[in-house]
């Protein structure tokens, strides 16, 4: 890849990103507010077209995405299960402040996994065609 070839790269694709739906880290789709108004919206990064047309599907039932949305709500109900078994090994007797630093990361590492997996099935269930 040439230099300018990399610095065009640079100019448009947020390095770190995360999805905006998974929070997996992005891959170059992308939407932008074409709109101009007094408080545009900032642009969103998406790690699949699957994830992409998620959003976009949720973005024209709901304007405003403050409050978690069903897919949201059944994402953590399905993280539940692979945290209870976690638990199972560390022993439901303890509590968070006497576990150890290793033990906290596990769990917090299949809370999240087990979202990001429900959420990405979900956007390949429902891929619709993005509308531009």
């Amino acid at each position: 890849m040439s230099d300018l070839a990399a610095a065009r790269l640079r100019l448009w694709h947020p390095r770190g990103a995360l999805c905006g739906v998974c929070r997996q880290p992005t891959r170059g789709f992308g939407w932008s507010d074409p709109g101009r108004s007094k408080r545009p919206r900032p642009p969103v990064w998406f790690c699949s077209m699957a994830c992409q047309g998620l959003w976009a599907r949720l973005a024209r039932e709901r304007l405003g995405m403050v409050d978690l949305t069903e897919l949201e709500k059944a994402a953590i109900r399905a993280a539940i299960k692979p945290v209870a078994e976690v638990m199972e090994e560390i022993g439901w007797d303890k509590r968070l402040a006497d576990l150890s630093e290793p033990q906290v990361l596990t769990l917090i590492e299949v809370a999240i996994g087990g979202f990001q997996t429900a959420m990405r099935a979900q956007a390949s269930i429902t891929s619709e065609e993005v509308p531009f």
